[in-house]
This record gives C-alpha cells, structure tokens and sequence, in this order.
C-alpha cells in the first residue's frame, strides 16, 4: 500500500495513520523520524529485499520462540542482519583525509574520547535553551531547534561511574544508551582496555555533545575552541563516536 511521510509541527516525520508510508519510507523510519530505535536503524541500510528478507525471518523466529521459549535466537538473528547492514560496501569514501598516522603503537598511545551522543555528568546538565532538566521528550520535540543551536561541549572526567552518567539527545531513541551507556559513550569499555594494556593511557577527561546542531557553527566556531582545548590533554590519538 503507497502512502506518505507528512511532517509534524516540531519537525519530526510522522506516519499518517489514514495513509501510512509504502515498505521504502517505512523501514526509513527508524533511521530517522518518530520511530528512530538504535536496534533497528539498520534496515536502512538494507534493500527493500534484504529488510523484507530480515523482518520475515525474525516472525519466524519468533514463532519458533513463542513454542519453545528460548528468545536469544531473535538477538542473534538482529545481530547477524546489523552486521550485514554495516560491514557492506563503503557508502562514503574519501582519498584524501586530515588525518595524521600514529607515531607510536595504541597500546603506547594516550587516548582522548569525543562523542555526539549527547552525554553529560549528573549535576553537569548543560541546559539546552536554558531548560534545566529537560526531558528526552522535549528534546526530541525541540530536534530542529538543536539543529540551528550551536553545540555545547559536555566535559566528563574519565573516571566517573557509569551511574552518574546521564544522556539526551533529540536526534536517536537513547533507549540503549541508558541501559548500557557504552553503547555510544564507551567509557567503561576504554577504562578496561587501559588496565590491560590495550592502549596506553585515557585522557583524564572524556567530552560529548548533541551531534544534531549547526554544523556550520560546529565547523567555524566551536570546533576550533574544542581541538584547542583536547590539545591541553595531550592525546597521541582521539577516538571519535558518533551517535
């Protein structure tokens, strides 16, 4: 059945419920949108065969679950399709880049963290719009808003517990990132990879903020500033993740 994307008030698409969106503009849905969901933003990725093929096996399976009652299999078949979804053919590639090869092995390396996944300290909130303690709601309601605003660098110390951290973005579900915050902001992840000498040594602070935001002001203004200010760490490297 054809149907369309109309755009909410606040920017985000919708589905119109009296005509709802063909399988193309369905399964884009949760890359970006009203239903945007980390776990499934890889059927847009997929061809139209491809995520039909994904979703088909995943109700069988989870048939084959309601009768058994093992579900692990339907983390397993999410799993294998993400895979296929992002280790296919480069989307982007680039033969020149502003890059600088490492002078020295990582496990010799001192490591800064950057993320946009929009991650700050309990105590810390960075206030978007001078709203203190705004919700993931108002955030992802006030998405085009954060994409006109200049960015706000979050600095978190590297050894804060994982239960001080706290996540809002308007631009993706932070569903996951709260439930294991290393899902985007691998802090955890690197801290254990420095104890075992994986990599020499993390920056004492880690820094985050909401990627959807001017780019354009994230380019000329506060980029600059914050390659400074990740300069007075020192790093031999800096890992980027984006949300």
């Amino acid at each position: 059945m054809l149907g369309t994307i109309v755009p909410a008030q606040d920017g985000a698409a919708v589905s119109d419920i009296s005509n709802p969106p063909a399988f193309p503009e369905w399964k884009m849905l949760y890359s970006s949108g009203s239903r945007t969901d980390l776990t499934f933003k890889f059927l847009a990725k997929l061809s139209n065969e491809d995520a039909a093929a994904c979703l088909q096996g995943l109700l069988w399976k989870l048939g084959e679950s309601f009768d058994d009652g093992e579900f692990g299999r339907l983390v397993d078949h999410v799993y294998e399709w993400q895979v296929r979804a992002y280790c296919g053919d480069v989307e982007w590639a680039y033969d020149e880049g502003p890059f600088t090869p490492l002078r020295k092995p990582v496990s010799q390396s001192r490591l800064a963290l950057v993320t946009s996944s929009g991650h700050f300290v309990e105590g810390d909130d960075p206030a978007p719009f001078g709203v203190n303690d705004m919700t993931q709601e108002e955030a992802a309601k006030r998405i085009i808003e954060f994409c006109r605003a200049t960015p706000t660098l979050s600095m978190i110390p590297s050894d804060t517990p994982q239960q001080k951290l706290r996540v809002r973005h308007g631009g993706y579900d932070v569903r996951a990132a709260r439930t294991d915050h290393n899902v985007v902001f691998p802090l955890e992840i690197l801290l254990e990879l420095e104890r075992g000498g994986a990599i020499g040594e993390l920056a004492s602070k880690a820094y985050s903020f909401v990627g959807a935001c001017s780019q354009i002001r994230l380019l000329k203004q506060t980029g600059p500033q914050w390659v400074r200010l990740l300069q007075q760490e020192q790093p031999d490297a800096v890992l980027l993740v984006p949300a």
